[in-house]
């Protein structure tokens, strides 16, 4: 038997690809790591400090934030 994987697999693993992507770089980083929908490739993980603010487009197609993991606040 074989088994074919379905696009509702791949949405799955491209989005907990693109959350350990963002979780791991928010632990490096003053800004928030956001997961973003992404028409070709699923979902994508971005640096907000990466756009300054985010255009609405992009925000419109926010599913997921991680927080800055460093703080420059002692």
């Amino acid at each position: 038997m074989q088994i074919n994987p379905t696009s509702a697999h791949n949405d799955a693993a491209a989005y907990l690809a693109a959350l350990a992507y963002a979780e791991r770089r928010a632990l490096h980083s003053f800004f928030d790591q956001h997961v973003i929908e992404d028409d070709t490739r699923g979902y994508i993980a971005i640096d907000e400090g990466d756009y300054g603010a985010l255009p609405m487009a992009l925000i419109d197609r926010v599913v997921h934030t991680v927080p800055g993991g460093m703080s420059d606040e002692f």
